[in-house]
């Protein structure tokens, strides 16, 4: 191939053959759906800025159309794939399409909801998420992973929104907030959907994350997490309402808005992270 010339990535005609020799058919249950455009798989890795000697955690790699691009851009790649049919191929696609990089891939066959240790400490995240898990995914590996310092996930373009949402919008809720707590997040693009294979219904959206230090508070995360839960599962209800169950009366909830220094009327929606790190903060520290 002459200098210069980009490497060769997977196109629609190599995706579906691919599937074909595996037997495979995309799955709803799975929430497969294949990328099958070059350039879109070139405008994704180079929006996450990954840099020469960096090592990135892909989650549901699939048949790999997103895992060469990232082997292009990276020093290694760790994939987590569940599927063990789609597992079994990858190493086979990335030897014949990379086979420099043999040595620089790693595959773990794995609900990556349940991963707590990797081959390889990834310092990025890169990935095509299934839309029903894409959420608790992202949180789980920001909590397990702390080597993991920026990413870019490709989600449903609502669920984009929802993590890249500031406090007031009407987007905003759990997913944002405790998001907030292990990252700042911000919305890097849509993409259309005649870039998969199935094509979706919908569009998807990409989310750009840069981590940062949780707030500075005594409270643990999951004190600080429950708090988020509470409020948002009576999101029209005022504070003092909403978090009456989780302090044990409205009145304690009261005291602990007013020692975080909220007022007790606004709603959840207009709190950031750090007003929800002081609130469970101060129910943790009994009245005087």
């Amino acid at each position: 191939m002459p200098a210069g010339t980009p490497a060769p990535l997977l196109g629609a005609t190599d995706i579906r053959r691919l599937a074909e020799e595996i037997g495979v058919r995309p799955t709803k249950t799975l929430g497969q759906n294949f990328v099958i455009d070059g350039n879109t798989i070139r405008r994704i890795v180079a929006a996450a800025g990954i840099g020469a000697e960096e090592s990135v955690l892909e989650v549901g790699p699939g048949l790999g159309s997103l895992t060469l691009g990232l082997l292009d851009a990276a020093k290694a790649v760790v994939a987590v794939e569940i599927d063990p049919v789609l597992a079994g191929k990858l190493p086979a696609t990335v030897s014949r399409w990379r086979p420099e990089a043999g040595e620089n891939f790693h595959l773990v066959l794995a609900d990556a909801m349940k991963v707590t240790e990797l081959p390889v400490q990834p310092t990025a995240l890169v990935a095509n998420l299934p839309y029903n898990v894409a959420v608790p995914v992202v949180l789980h590996l920001l909590q397990y992973f702390p080597s993991l310092q920026h990413g870019l996930v490709m989600v449903q373009d609502e669920v984009a929104d929802r993590l890249a949402a500031p406090p007031g919008s009407k987007t905003y809720g759990v997913p944002s907030v405790k998001a907030a707590w292990y990252s700042s997040m911000r919305k890097a693009g849509v993409i259309g959907m005649n870039v998969f294979w199935p094509a979706p219904k919908i569009h998807s959206g990409l989310v750009a994350f840069t981590r940062r230090e949780p707030p500075a508070t005594t409270a643990t995360r999951e004190a600080v997490f429950a708090v988020i839960d509470a409020a948002f599962a009576q999101r029209r209800k005022t504070l003092r309402a909403a978090l009456a169950g989780w302090a044990g009366s409205a009145v304690e909830a009261e005291r602990c808005l007013r020692a975080a220094g909220v007022d007790p009327s606004a709603r959840g929606e207009v709190l950031d992270i750090a007003d929800f790190a002081r609130i469970a903060e101060a129910h943790a520290q009994p009245s005087s």
